[in-house]
């Protein structure tokens, strides 16, 4: 089962992914895109992103 983030999380991770995608990171999946943006979008909308969010409290 997939955590729920929320709008702040997930424009977190996205942009975290993104800039490793920049740097060279390789890509998880096979995709057609070219933007790092775009390649991390697609990498969270299927769910192969090892990331991690750890709210406080929780």
């Amino acid at each position: 089962m997939q955590q729920r983030y929320n709008r702040y999380e997930k424009a977190r991770i996205l942009g975290a992914r993104a800039l490793q995608v920049s740097y060279g990171a390789p890509v998880l999946l096979d995709t057609d895109q070219s933007e790092p943006i775009l390649i991390a979008a697609e990498e969270y909308d299927a769910g192969v992103l090892p990331f991690t969010v750890q709210r406080e409290g929780k």
